[in-house]
């Protein structure tokens, strides 16, 4: 199963706290040696100041000398507590500042951050580089592992910089961080999609190549959000395939897209995913096999080679193979474990459409193979589906058939349909227009 792992590639664009949820699922499983991830989990903790847990993971790696771990580590903790100290001395005046009732009334007043300084500065005394000290405390509470300080401190942060400042970029990212490894998806959500638009916004970005680092590291960070928030996987779809209105003219193509199939090609498994759990968005499906059509060459796993043999080849028992090694896929992959029953009822589905396309009679005696199900239970899972989704079939049980039926959409139907999918499409176009507008307007950039 460690050819389908992909903690190696998603580690590379993620931040190493985010690393630390994927090595506990690792360590739930036995791909890998317990030792051999304890001690990849030291490493990443020799980069932070969280002393404690790196102890911990040293004693479970030398169980023999648990009682007497090195000194180099109470060492650092003395200099982190240090620090620590040193730290809460400079911005105390600062916090002291932005928590006055007063203060945070003439915050929410101010127009802009230039008037919120200007204020702080000539009324209570403020002096800028209380700014960066900020900032500072913030990575270093984030090194410790208090999320929920850093985060509260980036907030803050950001009230006192304009999106011009040299940091708002890591203010940004920073605060993206602790959202997910706090869990709280709502505002992660929001931090994402803020730092998203700051990234689309091409005057920040004139270097090509690090607006496409910036997206590629996005798209890994933005997994936690999509696979645990009840909309992320309409979301994920949008973000990949749907075609936006407000991207740069010179951008003709999905950003995030060619990000995909530039840098990280092993996203398609995410995105393969959620087009065949989400029913209502299998339009997409056509545009996602050309994806994966154009990409195979450099990335393919079990779920896309699954669509593959569906879509292009039409080959059903080779589908049938490569849906039994999803079931491996899933239980060990860290985003996707949660979705594996989903995953295979949708999956069934999607081979029974196909198949009810090309044939008209069909044994169920063969569809139950198709399907990975005994035939009794196919039976009632296509009896099932039939009344459920109202298709025009017929079960003949005692010739163990399906008869399909024919039901030709009218053009007059189909006119109506495009009128109606027209009128919504403009209603979206005009809501995204409006609100980069007033996105632009209200940070007063100039992007003419």
């Amino acid at each position: 199963m460690a050819e389908w792992e992909l903690t190696n590639k998603l580690g590379t664009y993620l931040d190493r706290h985010l690393v630390f949820p994927l090595l506990e699922f690792l360590s739930t499983h036995e791909i890998y040696e317990e030792n051999e991830l304890l001690q990849v989990k030291l490493d990443l903790l020799n980069n932070t100041n969280m002393v404690d847990f790196s102890v911990d993971v040293w004693k479970q790696l030398n169980p023999d000398l648990a009682d007497s771990p090195p000194d180099h580590f109470f060492e650092k903790r003395n200099g982190v507590v240090s620090q620590l100290k040193e730290l809460e001395n400079v911005t105390r005046p600062i916090l002291a500042l932005l928590t006055d009732e007063t203060i945070s009334q003439e915050i929410a007043k101010a127009r802009d951050v230039r008037q919120l300084l200007d204020y702080l500065q000539k009324n209570h005394g403020f002096n800028p580089d209380m700014v960066d000290s900020l900032l500072e405390f913030a990575k270093f509470q984030y090194e410790c592992g208090n999320y929920s300080g850093a985060a509260q401190y980036l907030s803050s942060h950001r009230m006192l910089i304009s999106p011009n400042d040299k940091n708002y970029l890591s203010n940004l990212w920073g605060k993206l961080a602790c959202e997910i490894l706090m869990q709280r998806w709502e505002v992660a959500l929001e931090d994402f999609n803020r730092l998203k638009e700051f990234i689309d916004s091409y005057p920040f970005f004139a270097n090509q190549l690090h607006l496409l680092q910036q997206r590629t590291w996005l798209i890994h960070w933005s997994l936690f959000i999509f696979f645990n928030h009840s909309q992320g996987r309409d979301m994920l779809i949008d973000m990949f395939l749907e075609k936006k209105a407000n991207y740069p003219k010179q951008q003709t193509n999905n950003p995030y897209l060619n990000a995909v199939q530039t840098m990280c090609p092993h996203i398609l498994r995410y995105l393969t995913t959620s087009v065949i759990t989400h029913r209502k968005r299998r339009e997409h499906m056509k545009e996602l096999v050309k994806v994966i059509q154009q990409e195979s060459y450099t990335y393919r796993d079990p779920i896309t080679q699954f669509v593959e043999c569906l879509c292009v080849n039409f080959d059903f028992d080779g589908a049938q193979k490569k849906l039994r090694e999803c079931v491996e896929v899933f239980e060990h992959d860290f985003f996707l474990v949660a979705l594996k029953d989903d995953f295979i009822e949708n999956a069934r589905l999607f081979v029974f459409e196909i198949f009810c396309q090309i044939h008209e009679c069909i044994s169920i005696g063969m569809l139950a193979e198709k399907l990975n199900m005994t035939p009794e239970d196919a039976e009632k899972w296509i009896a099932n589906l039939i009344r459920q989704a109202r298709l025009d079939a017929k079960i003949d049980s005692k010739l163990g058939h399906v008869v399909m039926g024919t039901q030709a959409v009218s053009p007059y139907q189909q006119l109506i349909e495009k009128t109606k999918a027209m009128g919504i499409r403009c209603q979206v176009l005009t809501m995204n227009l409006e609100k980069k507008l007033h996105s632009v307007q209200e940070r007063g950039w100039d992007l003419s």
